[in-house]
């Protein structure tokens, strides 16, 4: 789209390089804002990103406190008791440990990291990213671009496409740019129609 300096939020950022859809935006100069809820993934952050603001915190439809469900493999964490019971139903994962984390609403999170919408949202929360789409003022906090994890994660191979998410980004506005199968990525309309060098 011909943007540079992007700011960006990663919700759900688990790793400050490792499968980070944001790394790329920090390494060309961007910065923005990781959100970790993990106490123990946080402390690499520190030294692989420092010009990024972490927030040791979870985000939810509405301001709290939760319950979360450490896994044992980091990138299966989750605020959803139902989504970690069915993960340790396989048979391969445990619950590690359960903690109690601060939650924030994504719409006062925004106003107060960026005055407004970010440029790229990175959504990642295992279970819970609808009620958090959900819960977005698209018609003031509307990122020009989201990732988007839009697939179920399964040990069992019956994991499905997400269509209820999709909907949603299309009912505000948005259009499907590109899917990798595990995430879609969403463009807004009217920051596409008016990207740099468009006609």
């Amino acid at each position: 789209m011909g943007m540079r300096n992007i700011s960006y939020l990663d919700i759900g950022a688990h790793h400050p390089t490792y499968l980070s859809n944001t790394y790329y935006f920090y390494l060309n100069g961007s910065q923005g804002v990781c959100v970790e809820p993990d106490a123990a993934l946080v402390k690499p952050f520190a030294k692989e990103r420092p010009g990024d603001r972490l927030l040791n915190i979870g985000i939810a439809p509405e301001n709290g406190v939760a319950e979360f469900y450490v896994m044992t493999t980091p990138t299966l964490n989750t605020f959803s008791k139902a989504e970690a019971e069915r993960l340790v139903s396989y048979g391969n994962q445990k619950i590690e440990r359960v903690e109690k984390v601060r939650l924030r609403n994504i719409n006062e999170l925004m106003a107060e990291q960026f005055g407004g919408a970010p440029d790229l949202l990175s959504l990642d929360v295992e279970g819970l990213d609808l009620p958090i789409l959900q819960s977005l003022d698209f018609s003031r906090y509307a990122p020009d671009v989201c990732c988007v994890e839009t697939l179920s994660y399964t040990e069992d191979r019956s994991e499905r496409k997400l269509t209820e998410i999709i909907d949603l980004m299309l009912a505000n506005d948005y259009f499907v740019y590109a899917d990798t199968y595990v995430n879609s990525i969403f463009v807004r309309r009217p920051a596409w129609r008016n990207r740099k060098g468009a006609r």
